[in-house]
């Protein structure tokens, strides 16, 4: 649900979804998004809740090298090597029942290019 609720809301905020799901050997993106001449890979977390703690507090040191390392192969394998890119991050959290509490849309999360 998470990936569905942060697909509308970046086609609502002028984004085009290249891909959903993209994936390579050293992980996968959620969603891969452009808008103008920049590439964005965006990784969705999703919480019902918090017991877990806030959606944003999951992305690690560890996820955030394998996120970079499937943009570039991404990149490289799409011919992009001299495109502008960045990896943002959509927290989504829902109360207990489904319903959306909030979307928000964190850009730059890891440092690129």
């Amino acid at each position: 649900m998470g990936e569905s609720v942060a697909a509308t809301y970046l086609e609502a905020h002028g984004f085009a979804i290249v891909a959903r799901n993209w994936r390579c050997p050293y992980g996968e993106v959620d969603l891969v998004v452009q808008q103008g001449g920049r590439v964005h890979f965006v990784e969705v977390k999703t919480r019902r809740g918090r017991g877990h703690g806030l959606p944003e507090e999951a992305l690690n040191p560890r996820k955030a090298a394998h996120l970079t390392a499937v943009a570039q192969t991404y990149l490289a394998e799409q011919g992009l090597d001299e495109v502008d890119w960045q990896i943002d991050l959509i927290a989504v959290e829902l109360d207990p029942h489904g319903k959306l509490l909030r979307c928000e849309h964190i850009p730059n999360v890891v440092q690129s290019s």
